[in-house]
This record gives C-alpha cells, sequence and structure tokens, in this order.
C-alpha cells in the first residue's frame, strides 16, 4: 500500500496508477451536494471561500456526529457522480484530488488529465470502520447544512484505491456494469 501525506502534490500523483491501493495521512474538506453548490457560487462571483482550493482534496461525505470516542461516529463515501457538474472547475481551481464512490463521468476524467488531478474511491458502506481513520473533523463553512455542512477533517491512513489516475486510466472503464452504477 502507498502511503501519501496531504496536501499532494500533482507531482506525485503523476506517480499513481489506477488500481494502486492507497493510505492517506492529512487535511481533506468534506463537500456534498449542496456545499458543491455554495462553492460554484462563490467561484462564478470570485469571492472568498472558506478554504484555500489548491492543493485540496475534497472527500464527498456528510460525516455523523462524533460518537464512540472519535470525532465523526461514521464518515463513508457518498456517490461521486453526483458531484461530477461541479468537479472539472474546482479540479482547474487548484483541488487536486477528490474522494467518493462509484464512476465517474468521461469530463472528468478529461479534467484529471487536464489537470494532473486523481480521483480515489473509498469502500461504501464501511463508514463506521473508516471513520476510525478520521483523527479530527471541524466545520468549516455553512454549519446550516448539517451534515453537508463544509468540515476539515484530518485523515490518518484512510485507504482508498486511485480510481481514476493522472493519464485517464479508469478504474471502473473496464467494471462490470453493476459497479458503474453505484
Amino acid at each position: 500500500m502507498r502511503e501519501l501525506n496531504l496536501p499532494v502534490t500533482r507531482e506525485e500523483l503523476a506517480t499513481l496508477r489506477a488500481g494502486d491501493e492507497v493510505a492517506l495521512t492529512g487535511v481533506a474538506y468534506t463537500a456534498r451536494d449542496a456545499a458543491h453548490a455554495l462553492i460554484a457560487e462563490a467561484l462564478e462571483r470570485d469571492a472568498d471561500l472558506p478554504y484555500e482550493l489548491a492543493g485540496a482534496t475534497i472527500f464527498y461525505a456528510g460525516p455523523t456526529p462524533p460518537a464512540a470516542g472519535r470525532p465523526a461516529g461514521a464518515i463513508g463515501p457518498t456517490t461521486a457522480k453526483r458531484m461530477d457538474a461541479w468537479t472539472p472547475d474546482l479540479l482547474r481551481a487548484g483541488v487536486v484530488a477528490t474522494i467518493g464512490k462509484g464512476a465517474r463521468s468521461a469530463a472528468v476524467a478529461a479534467a484529471c488529465v487536464a489537470t494532473g488531478s486523481v480521483y480515489f474511491a473509498a469502500v461504501g458502506g464501511a463508514a463506521a470502520l473508516l471513520a476510525r481513520h478520521v483523527t479530527q473533523a471541524e466545520v468549516v463553512a455553512w454549519p446550516e447544512l448539517g451534515t453537508e455542512a463544509l468540515r476539515r477533517v484530518t485523515l490518518e491512513r484512510f485507504p482508498v484505491f486511485v480510481a481514476i489516475d493522472t493519464t485517464g486510466a479508469d478504474l471502473y472503464a473496464e467494471a462490470p456494469e453493476a459497479w458503474r452504477t453505484t
């Protein structure tokens, strides 16, 4: 398993290949549909964002409240395809990696190639187990969104696979149809 510290550089990402197992350690930001809409709106207005996009990793997740002595009771990936409309713009704005589950659009794969970014897939249905790899979680913006608020999370050896690499190789492209629909 490859170990990567976040924030990660595009040069480091260029060494990864679709299918590689990776353990992520460092800061990522959680954002789902509602937060993505607000980020996109801020980018359109050229307004300040609550975090720096350059070098950021976005995790498509909505953590549950703290439980079992952890900062997030559960934190699992949501279906990444729902963020596809916003992802190319965020990658062009400086985001270097995203984490979710399931297949992505051709536009996202092309944006990964154009920007030198990657899409990491995490295992769905394992949110309580994945929460053991989150050492800190704090709301950064939009607390009114509840579980969809933008959070800064600190990951420790968070397990993922490279689903789309910087060359556009896509783990899901050759996958059975059942894998591509989740």
